[in-house]
């Protein structure tokens, strides 16, 4: 679509540099834009302004996912310099600030099917919330008690108000707290344990175990560096194999999506 549109404005090498992914939040745009473009960026914001529906602000990524937060640096390049919007999916509405939260529309197909994975009755701590989604989404399509931590107090209270803009303030318990301390005060309680945070999550899956009745699942994000997808699955065994101190077993990994060149990112389906 981008290249589409810029075709009679950039040459073909520049054309052959433009990435072509564009995270759509809400009515907001996130791209990336590889130096030798910079000086196109206003060109390629409005490109994106003028030809996808419903865009009103355009920010270029200017600094990698950082720090405690996981905060990005945002550039406004094309349109309204807001960075608040409302983003839907599978049915949930979330308020968000995209410069002040963490947040990818990429993993909607993940979020979708734990929520089909949990089961009535479950209850469910999610390590790494963010603003809710995860958790409000398997809140509204199955009767669970979620405990929903995060450390960033921007998502804490955008997650605050999103449980209640989707109505399951009686599911959903927004938690301000490293998850290492939270694990200690909430104990073993959960039958299901969500650690959306792939850079960190080994770090923390002794705290996913200790939150675990005697039998539960560890749904386990990871970034792996590997050949090719085969690869980067046999890898992703070979980590949890090293890092596990339970008895356990993998029902199955899926790679979610491929972040970078030969870097991918994984989901395992532990049961300890």
């Amino acid at each position: 679509m981008l290249r589409k549109a810029l075709k009679h404005i950039l040459n073909e090498d520049e054309l052959k540099r433009l990435y072509s992914a564009i995270d759509i939040v809400g009515e907001i745009a996130i791209i990336k834009i590889s130096n030798e473009l910079l000086d196109k960026k206003q060109i390629i914001g409005n490109a994106i302004l003028n030809n996808v529906k419903h865009i009103r602000s355009v920010y270029l990524q200017t600094s990698a996912v950082k720090g405690v937060y996981r905060i990005r640096e945002l550039e406004c390049i094309a349109g309204i310099d807001n960075p608040i919007t409302i983003y839907k999916e599978h049915g949930c509405r979330f308020l968000l600030d995209v410069k002040r939260v963490y947040f990818s529309p990429r993993l909607s197909t993940e979020r979708a099917r734990l929520a089909s994975l949990a089961n009535e009755g479950d209850v469910i701590v999610n390590m790494f919330a963010g603003i809710g989604t995860f958790s409000i989404i398997i809140a509204k399509k199955k009767t669970c008690k979620i405990y929903s931590i995060d450390i960033n107090p921007d998502a804490h209270r955008y997650a605050i108000e999103n449980v209640r803009l989707n109505k399951v303030e009686d599911r959903v318990i927004p938690i301000l707290a490293d998850a290492h301390d939270a694990v200690r005060v909430l104990g073993s309680i959960a039958d299901r344990v969500i650690m959306p945070l792939p850079e960190y999550s080994k770090e923390f899956i002794d705290d996913a175990i200790l939150l675990l009745k005697e039998h539960g699942t560890i749904h386990y994000f990871t970034h792996i560096h590997a050949n090719n997808r085969e690869d980067a699955i046999n890898t992703c065994y070979r980590e949890i194999d090293n890092i596990m101190t339970r008895d356990y077993k993998i029902s199955g990994i899926r790679v979610v999506r491929d972040v970078g060149p030969r870097l991918y990112q994984l989901v395992a389906d532990i049961n300890v």
